[in-house]
């Protein structure tokens, strides 16, 4: 079978709210993309919904055999889903985007026109972010910039997220990643090849629940920031010189006033260094137990996800495997 020349990747869980319209969008931008024609396929990965988003996917898959579906025994997670859609699209050109229609459609035309003039990544940058709160808007910015500072010679899009386009050698390269904690976007940045952005305004979301609360938000950034640096593993030297530095600071002042005759209470000044030495160990024991967590994850070497069935789609290739995790 020729392969599709587009591959859109979209995970779902739980958006029975916005399957009609995603579908009226997508059928009526791909209708009018005539670098793709009939060339194309969607692949929809249900992260184990529990409304009624996998039989409305499997009422339009019926209708358009280039709806595929892939569906988890539970749900894995958002980098899961994006994870799986990737090794199963067989597109040269592979678009990951979310369900919300908070990523356009529309949007992808500029990134055809872009792949098409040589490069590998199209990234979506947002320059404007409707519909969201000032909170929100404020703590992305931060993590962007804070994790951009960290890495150091990766260098990670500010202000855009997953929904980008890749060529076909970078979704080969992506699947040979297998890490447990995915980042996803963190990971085609770290591949290299040619990238640039195309920037657009993202909308509000079209129905339904954000599905980042804070939690997820925070675990999202420790994954982020834990997979790609280990700057927080050096600040347990940062933090000894300070605690170190404070303590001979301590001593000393308690000697001169030891000499000059001085009464030293010292009560205070020693709750204070005893409290940041304490606070500085136990900051750095639960560091270090995030990273050390996450070994213990990799070598258990279990797979990604678990498909519990799919519809519309070809075998899956060796990386993909259900039950074993890549050799």
């Amino acid at each position: 079978m020729q392969r599709p020349v587009l591959s859109l990747v979209i995970p779902m869980f739980n958006e029975e709210l916005i399957i009609a319209e995603l579908d009226r969008r997508l059928r009526d931008f791909l209708a009018e993309l005539p670098e793709v024609g009939a060339s194309w396929e969607v692949v929809f990965i249900n992260d184990g919904s529990a409304d009624q988003t996998l039989p409305m996917l499997k009422q339009l898959a019926v209708s358009e055999p280039r709806y595929k579906i892939l569906s988890f025994s539970r749900n894995f997670g958002h980098q899961a889903a994006i994870t799986a859609g990737v090794d199963r699209a067989e597109g040269d050109a592979v678009v990951v985007m979310d369900a919300d229609l908070q990523d356009p459609p529309e949007v992808v035309r500029a990134m055809i026109a872009r792949w098409r003039e040589g490069n590998d990544v199209v990234y979506a940058v947002r320059a404007k972010r409707h519909g969201e709160t000032w909170f929100k808007r404020a703590t992305a910015a931060l993590f962007y910039r804070l994790l951009r500072a960290m890495l150091g010679g990766i260098s990670i899009p500010v202000d855009a997220g997953d929904f980008r386009l890749m060529s076909r050698p970078v979704v080969l390269t992506l699947r040979a990643l297998r890490e447990q904690h995915r980042f996803v976007r963190g990971m085609v940045a770290w591949v290299g090849f040619k990238q640039v952005a195309v920037t657009y305004e993202r909308p509000a979301r079209f129905a339904g629940e954000t599905k980042y609360p804070l939690k997820k938000m925070i675990r999202f950034a420790v994954d982020g920031i834990t997979s790609f640096s280990t700057v927080p593993l050096r600040m347990a030297t940062w933090l000894g010189v300070s605690s170190g530095l404070i303590a001979i600071s301590v001593a000393v002042w308690a000697f001169i006033e030891r000499i000059l005759g001085h009464v030293v209470q010292g009560w205070t000044t020693i709750m204070i260094a005893v409290s940041f030495g304490t606070c500085a160990q136990l900051l750095m024991i639960g560091i270090l137990g995030e990273y050390v967590g996450r070994i213990y994850e990799e070598v258990k070497r279990r797979p990604l996800y678990i498909v519990g069935e799919e519809l519309n789609l070809a075998p899956p290739a060796a990386v993909t495997s259900r039950l074993s995790p890549p050799v």
